[in-house]
């Protein structure tokens, strides 16, 4: 490797971080990310001496080509989503937050579960558009060009993205130490057995989302409303043998619990959102080609 390509690819390393940040918010999915950072990666390397001296903003244009390859992931996966059997959860990033490589990107608000959830609702143009814009101000002329559009059609595809985020008004991340108490009275109720106890502590607009794939049990439909949450949760628990020992970590920068396989009873990650002190939303994740990636104990 020349000096000129080991600074290049230096320099690269600076921006990764910040490429796997808009790639997973866009697609919401780790693998994908991965490999959108990676394909931006070989288009640098591969263009001319002359043709990188006359790009101005380094990370700026890599973002836009990581939003261009994006777009594609995200169309190809609208085709598999017609397939695909109950809810469509993003892969939880899981970290612990002690120097973990994504803890820059789960400090992002945008990445946490409850907000990536709004935005799975976009379609791919709306969301390309509107993260670029609003979360990483990429100017409406290259998303025109990412998106192959005109920028006009670009802002119109950033104002309904916002406007659809705005009106499902996801719950703010809460400050974790609040997350905290609100985790471990929630899981003194879920041991008492008691049905009032877990109702108590879930918000009247509580909602649980669960993503099985087809391949691992959980809730196929949303469930929602504080009783019909409730009892899902405490017929989940019994499953587990009565025993609601999950490991604490951060899942998209947020509290969560992760389950290892237990039995015939497959690993999974639960996060949780929080609003008013209540629980407001509850993703539960099991399907085991979205927990690869997770660092489950051995």
């Amino acid at each position: 490797m020349t000096a000129a390509e080991q600074t290049l690819a230096s320099t690269f390393t600076g921006h990764r971080s910040h490429l796997v940040g808009v790639a997973y918010r866009i697609t919401g999915s780790v693998a994908d990310a991965e490999d959108a950072v990676q394909e931006a990666w070989l288009r640098l390397a591969g263009l001319t001496e002359e043709a990188r001296a006359g790009i101005r903003d380094l990370r700026g244009w890599l973002t836009t080509v990581v939003g261009r390859i994006c777009l594609d992931r995200l169309r190809s996966a609208a085709v598999r989503r017609e397939r695909y059997v109950g809810q469509w959860l993003p892969e939880p990033l899981v970290t612990s937050g002690e120097d973990d490589p994504l803890d820059a990107v789960v400090r992002d608000d945008g990445v946490r579960m409850a907000a990536l959830v709004v935005l799975d609702r976009l379609t791919p143009e709306q969301r390309v558009a509107f993260v670029l814009h609003d979360a990483f101000s990429v100017p409406f002329a290259e998303i025109a060009d990412a998106l192959g559009c005109t920028v006009a059609t670009a802002r119109q595809h950033a104002s309904r993205g916002r406007k659809a985020a705005a009106d499902a008004d996801p719950p703010p991340r809460v400050a974790l130490d609040e997350q905290r108490e609100m985790l471990e009275r929630f899981l003194q109720a879920m041991a008492t057995g008691d049905v009032n106890a877990v109702i108590g502590l879930l918000h009247p607009d509580v909602v649980l989302v669960g993503d099985g794939g087809g391949k691992a049990k959980t809730a196929i439909n949303v469930v929602s409303g504080q009783e019909k949450v409730a009892r899902f949760l405490l017929g989940l628990l019994r499953k587990y043998g009565g025993k609601m020992d999950g490991l604490p970590v951060l899942v998209n920068g947020d509290l969560g619990l992760l389950f290892p396989s237990q039995g015939d009873l497959t690993a999974r990650v639960s996060a949780f959102a929080v609003r008013d002190g209540l629980v407001t939303g509850v993703y539960d994740m099991s399907n085991p080609d979205k927990l690869g990636h997770v660092p489950f104990p051995a």
